[in-house]
């Protein structure tokens, strides 16, 4: 039903029942190299972690969400690594830091109770908010990210794309970088469109370019060397 730019697709049809139940922290106020780790919750030997203000994500110890590694589970709290530091945390308590890749190239996601994987990363330097969707052919950003990004859509090409509300005006640009985890690529093609989007899309543009493995809620992306 979703016709993308140029013959693709976005993916915007697929997801958009979801997107409507999605609540979405509002712009980040954490600067740009910095990260914003927050414990919702422990399950076991899994944490339950938001990055930037968005939904939580379970990680396991020994396994890293956008640079922020999982050290151990200790009694109530949960020992972080970020920027080389490691710092203790309780249910409810924040850290803030600078994440550092651990070099492996990879990165894993865990799917929410409803199958979809999240991730935060950074477009051109800032903090975004991302859902994986390997329906849309092109990382697809909302009106808000593009701005806080500072994307100059006016240097993009026109093009329309038909979405679950109608079509919609979108622009085709380049990023110069978009990193997930441990994994930085350049010179990635992306949609922006004129109006809002509850969240970025991160589709083929990017994920062509890695590996991908799935098992259950568990996805790998690695970098291809």
């Amino acid at each position: 039903m979703a016709t993308g730019f140029m013959g693709g697709k976005l993916g915007l049809t697929r997801i958009v029942a979801y997107f409507t139940t999605l609540t979405v922290a509002g712009p980040y106020s954490v600067a740009a190299n910095a990260v914003d780790v927050g414990l919702a919750g422990l399950m076991g030997s899994k944490a339950l972690l938001m990055i930037d203000g968005g939904e939580p994500e379970a990680v396991a110890v020994g396994q890293s969400l956008s640079g922020v590694k999982l050290v151990s589970i200790q009694g109530d709290q949960a020992v972080i690594e970020i920027g080389g530091k490691k710092r203790p945390l309780r249910v409810g308590q924040h850290a803030v830091g600078s994440a550092s890749p651990d070099g492996s190239g990879r990165t894993i996601l865990t799917a929410d109770g409803q199958g979809h994987f999240f991730t935060t990363g950074t477009v051109n330097g800032t903090s975004v908010r991302f859902i994986v969707d390997t329906g849309a052919t092109m990382i697809s950003l909302g009106a808000t990210d593009a701005k806080r990004i500072g994307i100059d859509t006016s240097r993009g090409v026109k093009g329309l794309t038909t979405t679950a509300n109608g079509q919609a005006v979108v622009s085709k640009v380049q990023l110069d970088t978009v990193r997930v985890g441990d994994i930085t690529l350049h010179n990635v093609d992306a949609v922006v469109h004129q109006t809002e989007l509850p969240m970025a899309l991160l589709g083929m543009s990017f994920l062509n370019r890695l590996e991908i493995q799935q098992d259950g809620t568990t996805m790998t992306l690695k970098k291809r060397f």
